[in-house]
């Protein structure tokens, strides 16, 4: 009789086992549809009071089992806040070894190549669950966040950065502009190592400051050198680069979209490149790499002007008159909207 009542409570007892490996091997009730579930998890809160609010909300299929698996392996103070992407055929199990990792949602803010601090400022404020910790997010603010002396344009790296829920924009700026010091300062190193024709740079800045007007002048990413040979002899030869993103940089707000004979005249805009020699005072836009290293190994041919083909690339020229020919084939309308500059005529 003893023996028959111990075989009924094992066989009981692997019943019951079986039950609980099933029903926590089982998938949650995710709704029909979704891939995923996102939950949120704050500093404070408990895995019961979690647990209890997911079975309420129908995709956990027991908070008891749940948190009873929990006990079973100590880990229910281990649990992290964050946000979580909870993916379908997740299991209560896999559940709960998810949210002792630690937050597995991700979100990305992009900065692209040639715009400027303001495009990604912009950015930034849009971004979601990113907290806007520096308010109000103005050039003068990430100015003085950096510690710059100049205004900071230009001193962001280019990149799409990987945040969580929670991080902040002081974070990421913070980020991008060691990343920027960090490719400026290996590709001057590398620059000054080759001890190669003297470039017309004094600093890894000035080097910056170019590499910004040959991203905003490039149209093909193969003829970043080219371009920037071009700049670099007007600059060894005294001539003025002649760039139209620089006007149009220092015209601000009050750039309708045409450029005009007068804003090329205007002396007071220190980023006139057509009335002021040299660079112009701060980069004018982001500068990936691949323009850093185009401004320090610029193409070593004899070209002295270009001029845009209306397909994004460029004609180069050697000589003042093979450029107007130039211009006279491709740039019937050159002030279009869709014209990228190249030094003048004149």
């Amino acid at each position: 009789m003893i023996k028959k009542l111990f075989s009924l409570f094992v066989l009981m007892a692997l019943v019951v086992s079986a039950g609980l490996i099933y029903v926590l091997k089982k998938p949650l009730d995710i709704p029909s549809g979704e891939e995923t579930i996102s939950i949120q998890i704050n500093q404070g809160q408990t895995l019961s009071q979690l647990a209890y609010n997911w079975e309420n909300q129908g995709w956990l299929p027991s908070a008891r089992l749940f948190l009873l698996q929990a006990k079973v392996l100590k880990n229910a103070k281990e649990i992290k806040p964050g946000e979580y992407d909870v993916p379908e055929n997740t299991n209560m199990m896999e559940l709960l070894s998810l949210l002792t990792k630690g937050s597995n949602k991700r979100y990305r803010v992009s900065f692209i190549e040639g715009t400027r601090l303001r495009d990604a400022l912009l950015n930034l404020k849009n971004a979601p669950n990113l907290i806007q910790d520096i308010q109000p997010l103005t050039i003068a603010k990430v100015q003085e966040l950096l510690k710059q002396e100049k205004i900071p344009e230009g001193l962001l790296y280019p990149d799409t950065y990987v945040y969580q829920s929670g991080d902040s924009v002081s974070s990421i700026l913070k980020q991008s502009h060691q990343r920027l010091q960090h490719v400026l300062e290996q590709e001057w190193q590398q620059h000054l190592a080759k001890q190669s024709e003297k470039l017309p740079y004094k600093s890894a800045y000035e080097a910056l400051v170019m590499a910004s007007i040959v991203e905003k002048e490039t149209g093909q990413a193969h003829e970043r050198p080219e371009i920037a040979g071009v700049f670099v002899r007007r600059l060894q030869k005294n001539m003025r680069l002649e760039t139209d993103p620089t006007v149009i940089y220092g015209l601000g707000e009050a750039f309708n979209g045409n450029l005009r004979k007068k804003h090329l005249r205007d002396r007071s805009n220190p980023y006139n490149t057509y009335r002021n020699k040299g660079l112009p005072p701060t980069p004018i836009a982001l500068a990936g790499r691949e323009a850093i290293n185009a401004a320090l190994n610029p193409d070593n041919g004899q070209s002295l002007y270009f001029v845009a083909k209306g397909d994004g690339s460029h004609y180069f020229s050697k000589t003042l008159a093979e450029h107007n020919r130039a211009v006279r084939e491709y740039q019937i309308f050159r002030r279009s909207k869709e014209y990228r500059s190249a030094p003048s005529t004149n």
